[in-house]
């Protein structure tokens, strides 16, 4: 896979997927902002196929789970030296699966992931990956949130997106990072553009007076309104 980086040239954030269907990269990765990122060499995407590291002449990558069950295991004889093949020991960068059973992702560990190297990211499949492989690679789980996907590819998507758009120069303006949900961890505020009327629905009048200090005030009061009316989990004592 391509990065877009001009030769001679090291990209600032590097995402490595391990996956067995590394057709499904770039994806929307390509596209719009990550994908202009993508092409100028700011970021690099590799896609790298589990299969190849496969057993037999079938490059058989799973097998029945120990101890019975339905469905069928990654096995860490195939994971292990796919990994070991993408991510030497002196790579610096976080190793992380995507698992619905992981701790789920935030704004404060993306924006962490978004000021590191890069990540390196294995994309399970079927029943799950042998733990062995987890413990034996130090492999952070990563969830996207509580439901099941049939495979990482969508969730590592969702991931990257979500750190690529944070790097240098990738949105127009810095504050487009800052000033918007999770980052204060409240909600964002609702958000108007002209027309300043439409089907009888107006702009706040705040908002077109100038005053700023009373707009912040409004933003702030509206970022705790939805916050607590949606996501009350996100509230502390002193956000109330």
């Amino acid at each position: 896979m391509s990065d877009g980086a001009e030769p001679g040239t090291m990209s600032p954030w590097r995402a490595t997927v391990l996956t067995l269907y590394p057709e499904m990269f770039p994806g929307p990765l390509g596209l719009s902002l990550s994908g202009d990122a993508l092409a100028r060499g700011a970021w690099s995407l590799e896609a790298r196929n589990i299969r190849a590291h496969g057993l037999g002449r079938h490059r058989n990558v799973d097998d029945t789970p120990a101890g019975g069950g339905a469905g069928m295991v990654l096995r860490c004889d195939v994971l292990g030296p796919a990994i070991d093949a993408a991510a030497p020991a002196d790579d610096p960068r976080p190793r992380l699966l995507m698992s619905p059973r992981g701790r789920p992702l935030t704004q404060a560990r993306v924006r962490a992931l978004a000021e590191g190297p890069g990540a390196v990211i294995v994309c399970g499949r079927f029943e799950g990956v042998d733990e062995r492989v987890i413990e034996g690679r130090g492999l952070e789980e990563v969830s996207i949130g509580d439901y099941v996907l049939s495979g990482g590819e969508i969730a590592a998507l969702v991931l990257i997106d979500a750190c690529v758009r944070l790097l240098p120069g990738v949105m127009g303006k810095p504050a487009s990072g800052v000033d918007e949900s999770f980052e204060g961890g409240l909600l964002e505020y609702p958000h108007y553009t002209r027309p300043r009327e439409w089907e009888g629905r107006a702009i706040p009048d705040v908002l077109m007076g100038g005053n700023h200090a009373a707009i912040a005030r409004w933003r702030a009061e509206r970022s705790r309104a939805l916050t607590r009316a949606r996501r009350p989990d996100l509230l502390r004592d002193d956000k109330l």
